[in-house]
């Protein structure tokens, strides 16, 4: 676990090919295509490269519009649009093969104090009473596809600790909300802007499976073709992903082919961390049904 780690760190440590031109490696996550995490957590990154006071991400809009090739770099171009006396605004555009396939647009603050108050955390079991979302029962796992078994018991950086079990083989209908306890699978010493990059890159992971959840199916199953479309995180507090964040999501709708999801990050204490958004494509592979 610790190697898984220490790759990931270095997925998020670019190469600055010019001033505002940075380079970052892939890496197959399992996926036909590049992991939007992974997109999300290095286009921050090169954003948090142009900015040279100690200010903080505090949001971040970003578009997914190809799929990425996980056996070649992406290159990421950094515009700075302003500085100001408090907020700086980056846009981040990341290419490869001459293409643009990801847009992003963060803006960072100077710390500040202000009006303090937040939605309470859900009561919920802790994660040390829960399984580990990546060790299936044998039984379950035989009967799966044979892609949906090998993606969902790959290795990862990260633990997963499921609050509601799964429904992975009966395809029963349930309440569009999802609970998960997640953190990095090891400790690390790193600075509160790498904590923020690597929460980006584990925010996509499964955030739109809860917006299949009322229609009995999901990735799992194999019947759905499903593609984030865009993404927007708000960071509200510092935390630190190598300690138990529970990140709570739903789904208030789902139509014309797109599932909207929403999710909010909690400490172990409580603190509501982070809050995400997302929108996605999901579409029956089989279009007979």
């Amino acid at each position: 676990m610790q190697q898984l780690v220490a790759d990931l760190l270095h997925q998020l440590e670019l190469e600055r090919l010019e001033v505002n031109l940075f380079r970052g490696e892939s890496r197959d996550f399992g996926s036909p295509q590049v992991y939007g995490g992974q997109v999300l957590g290095q286009a921050l990154r090169a954003a948090y490269a142009t900015i040279d006071d100690g200010r903080i991400v505090h949001s971040l809009h970003a578009y997914f519009l190809r799929r990425g090739d996980f056996n070649l770099p992406i290159v990421y171009s950094v515009d700075r649009s302003r500085d100001g006396s408090s907020y700086s605004s980056r846009r981040v555009v990341a290419i490869q093969k001459g293409e643009q396939i990801f847009h992003l647009a963060a803006s960072f603050q100077v710390p500040e104090q202000g009006f303090e108050h937040q939605m309470p955390m859900p009561q919920v079991p802790g994660p040390a009473d829960l399984p580990d979302l990546t060790r299936l029962p044998e039984t379950i796992a035989e009967r799966l596809p044979d892609k949906v078994r090998n993606f969902l018991q790959r290795q990862r950086p990260f633990e997963f600790r499921m609050v509601q079990p799964i429904d992975l083989l009966t395809g029963n209908a349930a309440p569009a909300h999802q609970q998960v306890w997640v953190r990095l699978c090891d400790q690390i010493e790193a600075t509160d802007e790498m904590h923020r990059c690597l929460l980006a890159y584990i925010a996509d992971f499964g955030f739109l499976n809860v917006a299949t959840l009322p229609h009995g199916s999901s990735y799992a199953h194999g019947d759905l073709f499903m593609a984030s479309l865009d993404h927007a995180m708000w960071f509200h507090r510092k935390f630190r992903v190598d300690q138990w964040l529970l990140y709570d999501m739903d789904s208030p709708s789902a139509s014309g082919g797109r599932g909207l999801a929403r999710g909010s990050f909690y400490a172990a204490d409580g603190a509501l961390v982070a809050s995400t958004a997302q929108e996605g494509l999901i579409r029956f592979i089989d279009a007979k049904r």
